[in-house]
């Protein structure tokens, strides 16, 4: 079989979330040729069911992840000057009381009953702010303030909380949209010269004459394609272990243990912009996050998931410990009834045979298999927080192949629309208020959230928002449509309204519907046009 080199791709990756366009951006801006392959919209599975938080990690801690944790805390500041519109430091509320008894049996736990059997079930003060001392330092904070104390009875933090808890310790991480934060990575892998290939299935892939044959299809026409690669990126998200036994039939020691966190979303329960850390007497925490300006997010559950191929659901039995768990500590009961939506992911842990979802790894695991020929690197494990040192570790196994491979690029540089300072979005929503008056406060507040400095791009010369086309309900308007299908990817209004944006939560179904009609109409003149 002969070839040319412009039926051979460099880098095949499956899998169009978080991993998978991290891997193609940062292997498209060292010079490779990169072609990636979605079988749904991207970030359409966990990478857009995170709990939307670059963190740390604290409670890693307690499970001496000490590396995960520190290469953690050094990303967040990172991140945040590369993608300051959609990601933005936030304040974490940790409330404390003395009678908290906690049943976790993690190995500071289990230390602690040596040591202490007194302190047997507990989580100790001294041992929080112990924790949060090593948070600080682990990852030499630059931008992000250290840990304080606060003073619940005086404290606006503490209005909503019940009267018990008078103690509370406040420290630092970051918030993050994690959809968009796939888009923005596939958008610049694309700009780079990647070929981005959302709903197109892989449907099997040999070895061929040390080259990859990976046949794929269009599930949107149905066409079908062969496509040749030096080396194959599994970065399948759950589907890594199907991808390696359905698709690439390939050995593999490794296993990925499939884990369920579900959240819920319950209109605003306080009045201010930090976050609370709850902590539960099962060993298990939970967050309770301002949402959108006007909601709360709460999650997460650890519940082992049994099959990827089961869309995961927030059960109904997940929605009770979640209001319970909260209801702990919030002086107003949340209830099922205050549930305005939910959603739920399944995380791909690396199967590391801890005895529960809640023990397992979050770190990620990359291994390759050159033993057939062309080699694969097989993606397991790891979290939103350190998809950029993932996407550098996994090229430094390519460079293992690609002899002449350029170095490490991507950090600092920023994402589309992230060209501007950490504390720009004030002066940036202004300015855009300034240059469209016709906008309306939260209207700019989520375009700049969204697009940044490609706000401007966005709206052009518009001088009314009749210029914009129609309103199709929430600020969404037809130019921002065409946007989003043009430059990213989307092709359903569920694309537009739960993963690039969270307007479904503001939206009818009429409204929803109205905006697929539209959509599917654009796509079918699209084609048209094609075929001519």
């Amino acid at each position: 079989m002969s070839l040319d080199s412009s039926q051979v791709t460099d880098l095949f990756v499956i899998g169009g979330g978080i991993n998978g366009c991290g891997i193609a951006r940062d292997a498209a801006g060292r010079g490779l040729k990169v072609t990636l392959a979605e079988m749904n919209d991207l970030a359409s599975a966990t990478s857009s069911a995170s709990t939307k938080l670059f963190h740390g990690g604290l409670r890693y801690l307690e499970f001496f992840e000490f590396r995960l944790v520190r290469e953690a805390l050094i990303e967040r500041e990172t991140l945040l000057r590369a993608m300051p519109h959609i990601s933005w430091p936030m304040r974490f509320v940790l409330p404390y009381h003395p009678d908290m008894r906690f049943d976790s049996e993690t190995p500071t736990s289990r230390l602690l009953s040596t040591v202490m059997p007194w302190m047997r079930g507990r989580r100790p003060a001294w041992l929080i702010r112990l924790g949060l001392f090593l948070y600080d330092n682990l990852g030499g904070r630059k931008i992000l303030p250290g840990t304080s104390s606060l003073n619940l009875r005086s404290a606006p933090e503490g209005t909503a909380l019940q009267d018990k808890f008078e103690t509370a310790y406040e420290y630092s991480d970051c918030w993050v949209e994690d959809s968009r934060l796939v888009v923005l990575n596939a958008r610049d892998a694309e700009a780079r010269g990647a070929k981005i290939m959302a709903r197109t299935e892989v449907l099997s892939a040999k070895r061929v004459n040390d080259l990859w044959q990976v046949t794929i299809r269009d599930r949107e026409s149905g066409k079908t394609e062969v496509i040749f690669a030096k080396m194959l990126i599994n970065a399948g998200g759950p589907w890594v272990g199907d991808i390696i036994q359905t698709k690439i039939h390939v050995n593999s020691r490794e296993g990925v243990r499939l884990v369920r966190g579900s959240h819920i979303v319950t209109p605003r329960l306080f009045d201010h912009d930090k976050c609370y850390f709850f902590q539960g007497e099962d060993g298990r925490i939970i967050f309770a996050i301002p949402y959108e300006q006007d909601f709360t997010l709460i999650g997460t559950t650890d519940q082992d998931h049994s099959d990827p191929f089961e869309p995961p659901v927030c059960t109904e039995v997940e929605q009770d410990y979640l209001c319970a768990f909260a209801s702990k500590y919030f002086k107003k009961p949340v209830t099922r009834a205050d549930v305005v939506w939910t959603y739920s992911g399944v995380r791909p842990l690396y199967d590391d045979g801890a005895s529960s979802a809640t023990a397992a790894t979050r770190d990620y695991t990359l291994k390759v298999d050159a033993a057939g020929g062309a080699p694969v690197l097989n993606v397991f494990g790891g979290k939103i927080t350190t998809y950029r040192r993932l996407a550098e570790s996994a090229l430094e196994k390519v460079g293992e192949h690609f002899p002449d491979l350029a170095g490490p690029w991507t950090a600092g540089v920023p994402l589309p629309g992230g060209d501007f300072p950490v504390d720009g979005v004030p002066n940036l929503i202004r300015q855009v208020l300034a240059d469209y008056p016709f906008l309306t406060e939260f209207w700019a507040r989520r375009l700049i959230r969204a697009f940044g400095t490609e706000v401007w791009d966005l709206l052009g010369p518009a001088k009314t928002h009749t210029d914009l086309g129609e309103e199709f309900g929430a600020t969404l308007t037809e130019v921002e449509l065409l946007w989003l299908m043009e430059k990213e990817y989307a092709c359903t209004a569920d694309d537009v309204v739960w993963r690039r944006n969270k307007l479904g939560l503001r939206l009818s179904p009429e409204q929803i519907g109205r905006i697929d009609d539209w959509m599917a109409q654009r796509m079918s003149d699209i084609r048209a046009h094609r075929a001519v």
